[in-house]
């Protein structure tokens, strides 16, 4: 058994979006480009840091995945329309996203992200990786689609800024379907923030209805002919959809699903913040023109955190 404990898995883009979208334009570079992504990227980073003891103990991994991949990754080649209502991002925000990722890796955490798989992709990569050698998964994020990772009983999912962690029981009370059934879900309801159409007239209930009764999306397109007899309201209408657009639900599970063998990933090693990472970390900010609370937040951490 590996010595590690946990794995945590940050899915870094979204809270790089949430804090673009979420704070005011009032910190810049001596050029002039934005800063407030990269000022509340790090910050969380920080409180993640300081959440738990067990957050960052010695000898576990801790891994960041980042998306570079709006309107070139492998999903566009089986669907073009995916995600085609995205914005790409203008040079401020391509700026502010690579300061993201090299605070993150200044700190010392391992970092993935290309053109062609998406953050997602990495983070299911890593967790396959993680359970080869039996150690469990914390997937930090915001992201429901990511709960299809947590499939051992030590697993878990954390929407960190809401303070909620869920293991697979609690996903499945607040999502309505099992962690390994949520690709099946969506390829029924459909995802409009990615442009993956859905069966009309079929929701959140209907979906997971049909996936309480038949498991999963094989058995129920084996099983079609059967939905019109469940006690569905308006059964009969139901399963005429689902025949019209089953072509249409196969190619959205093609979609919703996670590539969990992204080639040339491999599990990191163990992590521990040092004292010279944080250093680094407080004069790269300031380099960048975050004077103040951050570089000291940083620097409060090296009493806790002697290097090597």
């Amino acid at each position: 058994m590996s010595a590690a404990r946990r794995a945590w898995l940050i899915d870094a883009s979204i809270y790089i979006f949430r804090a673009w979208f979420s704070l005011p334009d009032r910190w810049h570079t001596d050029d002039g480009y934005p800063l407030n992504a990269v000022y509340g990227y790090t910050k969380f980073l920080l409180d993640f840091l300081e959440s738990s003891p067990d957050t960052h103990a010695a000898g576990d991994l801790v891994a960041a995945a980042f998306d570079e991949s709006l309107g070139s990754n492998y999903r566009n080649d089986i669907y073009p329309d995916y995600k085609s209502s995205r914005v790409l991002p203008d040079e401020d925000l391509a700026f502010q996203l690579q300061a993201c990722r090299d605070v993150t890796a200044t700190l010392g955490v391992k970092t993935y992200g290309c053109s062609r798989y998406e953050a997602d992709d990495y983070l299911a990569t890593l967790a396959r990786l993680c359970a080869r050698r039996d150690i469990s998964v914390t997937v930090v994020t915001r992201d429901k689609d990511l709960g299809q990772i947590i499939a051992r009983d030590g697993d878990r999912w954390w929407d960190f800024a809401a303070e909620t962690l869920l293991d697979a029981n609690g996903f499945e009370q607040r999502f309505g379907v099992r962690p390994g059934q949520f690709a099946d879900y969506l390829a029924l309801v459909g995802d409009p923030v990615d442009d993956i159409p859905g069966v009309p007239g079929v929701g959140a209930r209907t979906a997971a209805a049909l996936l309480g009764e038949f498991g999963n999306l094989g058995e129920l397109g084996r099983r079609l002919h059967e939905v019109g007899a469940l006690g569905i309201r308006g059964a009969g209408k139901l399963q005429e959809r689902l025949a019209q657009h089953w072509e249409q639900v196969l190619l959205a599970r093609r979609l919703t699903g996670l590539q969990d063998r992204v080639p040339g990933v491999r599990t990191p090693g163990a992590w521990r913040v040092s004292s010279a990472q944080l250093e680094d970390t407080a004069k790269f900010l300031e380099q960048l023109g975050l004077q103040g609370l951050l570089p000291r937040r940083c620097r409060a951490l090296l009493q806790g955190n002697p290097g090597a």
